[in-house]
């Protein structure tokens, strides 16, 4: 994503939020609340899936599953404070066994996606020493070429 983009993404998430709050004005007690911390979950979801859009980074794509999490909690939990007693606590609870869930989920995604990267780099390894060990049966400039052409290919200095 161009960073001219990625500045009118954060522009519009910005006013989206901004409009969002706004519309919220119009309502009272526990329903302007909830209006409220939807308004916030979305502009916290559209900003993480922003950053990863931008970044393409599996750290940023782990934060939007977090930030989904975490902003579906936010808003069951503030959906909740309508109930009293007992109802009202187990609505909390499930609220918060559902953001348990989603957190192991991306956390769990976050591992995966660091085996991946683990894997390739130790196969980038395992061909970068084939390569070396090829280049040590030359001499002289060829030698040093084809080092030069390894470290270059698999990114070592």
């Amino acid at each position: 994503m161009a960073k001219a983009d990625y500045d009118a993404g954060k522009t519009r998430i910005s006013a989206d939020y901004k409009a969002d709050k706004a519309a919220c004005a119009g309502q009272a007690g526990n329903a302007k609340d909830i209006c409220v911390e939807e308004a916030k979950a979305k502009e916290k979801v559209a900003r993480a899936e922003l950053e990863y859009a931008h970044t393409g980074k599996s750290g940023d794509r782990n934060k939007v599953l977090v930030a989904k999490a975490e902003s579906a909690y936010a808003v069951a939990k503030e959906k909740c404070d309508d109930r009293t007693g007992n109802a009202k606590d187990v609505c909390v609870k499930e609220a918060k066994a559902i953001e348990v869930k989603a957190l192991a989920d991306a956390k769990m995604g976050k591992e995966i996606g660091e085996a991946r990267t683990d894997a390739a780099e130790d196969k980038r390894d395992a061909d970068y020493k084939v390569a070396i060990e090829k280049c040590n049966g030359l001499s002289g400039d060829a030698k040093a070429n084809c080092v030069a052409a390894a470290k270059t290919k698999f990114g070592k200095n």
